[in-house]
């Protein structure tokens, strides 16, 4: 079976590409390379033994994606990853984002709908949920208005595939994640941030290679335990799991509605000041980090609550926090060879 993987070379997509090769898929990649390398290929070919196909295509020119369907007609699942995802960069400059985040995501759907039937998987996020009121956070919490531009292209997203989902023959789950961390244990391939790293675990191993001076933590205020404030990281490895998990759902017809939402997210929260602790532990380095206030927008807490993900999905996340940041460790060290 054909699998078209959008923005297969990102960091989450290519892990994704890693674990459906290995599950007999036969991948297509489309990627425009703005926020990735052509030299990922050669990580996930190290891997897997197998090269997937590549096409560098901008999803923004509606003409290359009908012509891409055209020649792929016999693709039986899309898993949409190719997205802009800087949320300070989205404030600046909405269009881009909207333009990137949704225009994209209306040509591929124009072309599933001409299908007899298709099978769509979205990369959404739990930052559709806001500040959410209770701990753990389930499906059913309330989607609030998202903070930025960013949020909100995942919110507009869900919405458009669900109004899409009722009027065709499209299936889809939305994904929606915590925060993905770790890189494959082969360190083959992994996060490879551009510039100065937007997440904190980047942040943290440059720093500990000695990229950066310090860590900035953003506010030891927050009503948490220590004071810093609290995030579900999942390893990337049971991420791209989770998607071959739910594709494979769609493709036996184990849906029980046109459109499924899943939380992929450990079920644990963690500090800042604990993912740092982790990193010293695995690492043996000690990391040097400074007090700054808080970030605007930032929120005090968010974990999942992972049981419809755990029971319905058939999918629960392994790794802990301390293997996902060894294996990031070992990735960053790797690059810096």
């Amino acid at each position: 079976m054909k699998i078209l993987v959008t923005g297969g070379l990102g960091f989450i997509g290519s892990h994704t590409v890693v674990e459906l090769q290995n599950e007999g898929f036969e991948v297509v990649i489309i990627d425009n390379l703005s926020n990735s390398s052509e030299e990922v290929l050669k990580g996930i070919f190290a891997i897997t033994g197998k090269m997937p196909l590549f096409e560098k295509l901008d999803l923004r020119e509606k003409k290359s994606v009908q012509e891409f369907f055209k020649e792929h007609n016999d693709v039986n699942g899309v898993i949409h990853f190719a997205a802009s995802k800087a949320v300070g960069e989205s404030v600046e400059n909405p269009l881009l984002y909207y333009e990137n985040n949704l225009g994209t995501l209306v040509y591929i759907l124009q072309e599933l709908e001409k299908k007899d039937e298709a099978n769509f998987i979205f990369s959404s996020s739990c930052t559709v949920y806001g500040q959410a009121e209770k701990m753990p956070i389930t499906e059913n919490a309330l989607v609030q208005q998202p903070m930025s531009p960013y949020g909100n292209s995942k919110k507009i997203g869900e919405e458009i595939i669900i109004d899409t989902a009722k009027a065709t023959n499209i299936n889809a789950i939305l994904l929606r994640y915590f925060n993905p961390i770790g890189s494959h244990p082969s360190a083959e391939i992994g996060e490879l941030p551009l510039g100065v790293p937007q997440n904190l675990v980047p942040f943290i191993t440059q720093t500990g290679f000695g990229l950066r001076q310090e860590l900035s933590v953003f506010g030891d205020d927050y009503p948490t335990p220590d004071g810093t404030a609290i995030r579900d990281y999942i390893h990337v490895v049971d991420l791209a799991k989770a998607h071959v998990i739910a594709l494979q759902r769609l493709l036996n017809k184990k849906n029980l509605d046109k459109v499924e939402t899943f939380n992929l997210g450990t079920g644990t929260g963690s500090s800042v000041l604990e993912v740092i602790h982790s990193f010293e532990k695995v690492s043996g380095k000690k990391l040097p980090y400074k007090i700054v206030p808080r970030r605007e927008g930032d929120i005090t807490e968010a974990y999942a609550n992972t049981d419809k993900a755990n029971n319905v999905l058939g999918w629960k996340a392994q790794s802990t926090l301390d293997e996902a940041m060894a294996s990031a460790w070992k990735w960053e060290q790797k690059i810096r060879g």
